[in-house]
């Protein structure tokens, strides 16, 4: 069983890449669970049809301890079984909390069965506390993949992120596993997205392009696959879930300073 953690900032389309990632691997025959570890509570709309997922956390304030693990574990789109561990109340604990929580349950419950080959952990990564860092910190997650884009926040986002894979691999078995590039057509965007993952130490596992279909499936709650598995866009989550499926590349990042980082952006005409 290969556990995978997928991290990058707010707003670059890491949960909906996930499920679009997950549902190709998932066409592929493999056996899959999504653990969604953002308060949000999206990880896995798109593979459940839009169904509203119960979430760990509010399972538990609500029943206490004593729960089956079909309540907080439903199955959609190719079999893959979706979890979502939700959050504190607003302005009460760390939603890193609720991480723990919800990996020890399904722990618990025996979610993690021998027949999975993968867990996908879908974790909120502007913040790098401690407790997003928890499935690779804990060993969970042992390979990571960083979804960016060429804009310069979602590149400082990477790198920061960089950091703590870096801070952990040192201890541990997590080790990055590529940069998946959720294309926003910045100008250069292949090239410079190629030469920040080289500067890692890393590779651009694959460059998935801009195209308006993956909003049009979202609109309608479902993956493109699920959506219309004869588009273009279906087949790049496909190369995708194939490259990340035969990725043999796990490193130790080197992350870079913020010089180097502003210099790859200026080389490739983002800044000045």
């Amino acid at each position: 069983m290969r556990q995978v953690a997928i991290y990058g900032k707010g707003g670059i389309g890491k949960s909906t890449t996930t499920q679009n990632l997950t549902a190709a691997l998932g066409e592929m025959g493999k056996e899959i669970m999504i653990v969604g570890c953002d308060p949000k509570a999206d990880s896995t709309r798109l593979i459940l049809g839009g169904l509203a997922q119960q979430t760990v956390l509010n399972t538990l304030r609500e029943e206490g301890e004593d729960i089956e693990l079909d309540e907080i574990m439903k199955t959609g789109f190719a079999n893959i079984r979706c979890v979502e561990s939700g959050g504190p109340e607003p302005g009460v604990g760390c939603a890193g909390r609720g991480i723990i929580t919800s990996i020890n349950m399904l722990e618990q419950l025996g979610a993690y069965t021998d027949n999975l080959d993968y867990v996908f952990y879908d974790v909120l990564g502007d913040v790098v506390c401690g407790g997003f860092a928890m499935p690779i910190r804990e060993g969970k997650a042992e390979e990571i993949y960083i979804v960016a884009s060429g804009e310069m926040m979602a590149m400082y986002a990477a790198n920061n992120i960089s950091k703590g894979i870096q801070k952990f691999a040192t201890t541990g078995k997590t080790r990055l596993g590529g940069i998946i590039c959720n294309s926003r057509n910045v100008d250069n965007e292949f090239e410079m997205i190629e030469a920040f993952a080289k500067e890692l130490g890393s590779q651009m596992i694959h460059f998935v392009p801009r195209d308006n279909v993956v909003q049009h499936a979202e609109i309608n709650k479902k993956t493109v696959i699920d959506y219309d598995p004869t588009v273009k866009q279906a087949d790049e989550y496909r190369t995708l879930a194939k490259a990340i499926d035969n990725n043999d590349m796990f490193v130790i990042p080197k992350p870079m300073t913020q010089e180097r980082l502003e210099e790859i952006l200026m080389d490739y005409g983002i800044m000045g």
